[in-house]
């Protein structure tokens, strides 16, 4: 099986399509999107705000900013529903980072941008050299101090890690739902979306 790498091109439409929203100021557009990922990806959320609660409000929006950059890269590139990030994926994904940075030498001489271990890199290379190249950006800026910029880093790691693992089947999340065809599924068998149902039931209403 290859492993699914998200794109230059679509790491840069998705920066594009969050640049014009916040150009734009649509906040109707911006709410939008807020509810799918609560809906979609709650403890993906969870993940992100638990940097609030123990670093105060503008490195915890910071977090939930960049925890949603990722997602959006991840569901651009991916052909149908990302599954659902579990809190297992992200504890498991914690571990993986937590390991691949403790082998990184002088990792805290390093500038925040620059505190990812290679083999890290290698699973979503397009996505890290973005988060590299945006996280170096804000702190010249002063969009955020290297403070922030470095809380924010690891649990960033931890997001991409457990996406390039759920979408490339090494630690699946929960499966959401789906369009799916008759022609694959029979309608009296399971559901492809995980419901339990038969697919008559579910999905094989709209089909």
């Amino acid at each position: 099986m290859t492993a699914h790498v998200v794109s230059p091109e679509e790491v840069e439409k998705t920066i594009a399509a969050f640049t014009r929203l916040d150009q734009k100021g649509d906040k109707k557009a911006m709410n939008k999107l807020a509810q799918r990922l609560q809906k979609e990806q709650p403890n993906l959320l969870q993940h992100a705000a638990a940097v609030r609660t123990e670093h105060g409000d503008a490195v915890g929006e910071a977090a939930v900013f960049y925890a949603t950059l990722i997602w959006a890269m991840f569901d651009r590139g991916d052909d149908g529903t990302l599954p659902r990030i579990t809190q297992q994926n992200l504890n498991d994904a914690d571990q993986v980072v937590t390991s691949a940075l403790a082998r990184l030498p002088g990792l805290a001489e390093l500038p925040p941008q620059e505190r990812v271990a290679p083999e890290l890199v290698g699973t979503q290379p397009h996505i890290y050299a973005k988060l590299a190249e945006l996280l170096a950006e804000d702190v010249k800026e002063a969009a955020m101090t290297v403070e922030t910029a470095s809380t924010i880093i690891k649990p960033t790691e931890v997001v991409i890690e457990a996406f390039d693992a759920a979408v490339n089947g090494r630690r699946k999340g929960q499966q959401q739902g789906t369009v799916v065809s008759t022609d694959k599924t029979g309608r009296n068998e399971p559901c492809p979306c995980g419901s339990g149902k038969k697919f008559k039931k579910c999905h094989g209403v709209a089909a």
